[in-house]
């Protein structure tokens, strides 16, 4: 597990995922052409329940099944 800290809509949280995510992620954040923050931080705004961690594992979940699709 790999932890990092940032900022999203004014307050600092941690998330802690396996390196692979945040490889997904930091490709999900260049193909959107925004900051990974920025993206994270979408993630954030649309999750329903779960906690974040769990929102941003579903949502690179479904960007590679998109790919695929």
């Amino acid at each position: 597990m790999e932890k990092r800290s940032l900022s999203i809509a004014g307050h600092r949280t941690s998330i802690a995922l396996e390196p692979e995510f945040w490889a997904a992620l930091t490709a999900m954040a260049v193909e959107a052409e925004q900051p990974l923050a920025g993206l994270i931080r979408t993630i954030d705004e649309r999750r329903a329940t779960t906690n974040l961690s769990s929102a941003v594992r579903v949502a690179v979940l479904e960007w590679y099944q998109g790919k695929v699709e």
